[in-house]
């Protein structure tokens, strides 16, 4: 009945764009590659080669950019989708992980794992803006979506760090379990939630006083706790919904995002990463780094309907229309 439930609330929310074609585009750390799924037939399309170990993708806000980390580059790429070619290197800092995209669609925030920084560039001039110290091996970022704050966490400090993006300074700090891998802003704002790998929790944080409001925990029947080690979260659009990628568990923990309850667990691939949706909302995707797949989780039923093989260690993912 729960899981009915569920599957039920999650059709209602799909948007009316269902049934439009879709692309993903997904980092493979160890082919050096981007891979390309066509969300119709489900098929890598195409394969195209990047720089060294990409790891974090995101898009422009008018889809047709595509933000490459090639970490061992020291490089972020900038991809023209509609010819697939990198047009340009912006200049990123030593080894870039992960990234955001401030809503004026130029500031980018980029951490540096090798040198503990956050950098700032202006992805249109391609000008270093700034760069922001933080904790030791910096992985994770997020732009609230007003874009007052950006959000790094420090995987060896366990900590996240507050930017003001007006002064592109750091202001404070909120210490989080062991390892945190990843952030992200609920869609209206008010909460940040921070996933810890070697915690084994995600804390959900409250925007305004930047404090932990709920640290949510994870049991999967047959799974060792050691396993169990979170990392990416995404939320649905309409904020109800949160899923995380609980990596070496091999499985997708659904979350109310309202009562923080955990409703089930997905199983996927092996060693998932990172989730992204499509544009309508009626499938998520998941990387799953050791068994070298993305799994295709239908939203109506809650089921995996498909596993695409793509290159080895498929890392971040992002979905265009």
């Amino acid at each position: 009945m729960r899981i009915a439930l569920l599957a039920a609330s999650i059709s209602l929310a799909l948007t009316s764009t269902a049934g439009l074609a879709a692309t993903a585009y997904v980092s493979n750390e160890k082919d050096d590659s981007i891979s390309v799924i066509d969300l119709d037939s489900l098929q890598v399309t195409d394969t195209l080669a990047v720089g060294q170990r990409p790891r974090g993708l995101l898009l422009s806000s008018d889809n047709q950019l595509l933000y490459i980390c090639a970490s061992d580059s020291d490089r972020v790429q900038v991809m023209d989708l509609a010819t697939r070619q990198i047009v340009k290197e912006l200049p990123s800092g030593a080894d870039p992980e992960q990234f955001a995209l401030h809503p004026n669609d130029r500031w980018l925030y980029i951490s540096n794992e090798d040198d503990a920084l956050v950098t700032v560039v202006d992805s249109h001039s391609d000008e270093v803006l700034a760069q922001i110290d933080v904790g030791v091996e910096p992985e994770g970022m997020a732009v609230s979506p007003d874009g007052k704050w950006a959000v790094n966490t420090s995987e060896t400090t366990n900590m996240l760090h507050w930017i003001d993006t007006s002064t592109q300074q750091l202001v404070d700090n909120t210490l989080v379990d062991q390892r945190p891998r990843h952030v992200e802003f609920d869609p209206e704002g008010k909460r940040l939630w921070a996933s810890a790998e070697i915690g084994g929790t995600v804390s959900v944080i409250d925007v305004a006083s930047r404090q932990i409001e709920k640290v949510l925990t994870f049991q999967i029947k047959g799974v060792h706790p050691d396993k169990v080690q979170p990392v990416g979260v995404k939320l649905s659009a309409d904020g109800k919904l949160a899923f995380v990628a609980l990596g070496p568990a091999n499985h997708v923990a659904v979350v109310d995002a309202k009562t923080y309850a955990v409703l089930d667990y997905l199983l996927v691939g092996r060693r998932v990463w990172h989730l992204a949706f499509t544009p309508d909302q009626s499938q998520l995707l998941t990387t799953n780094g050791v068994s070298g797949d993305v799994s295709v989780i239908d939203m109506k039923t809650l089921k995996v309907s498909k596993s695409i093989k793509v290159g080895r260690y498929p890392w971040g993912v992002v979905v265009t229309p």
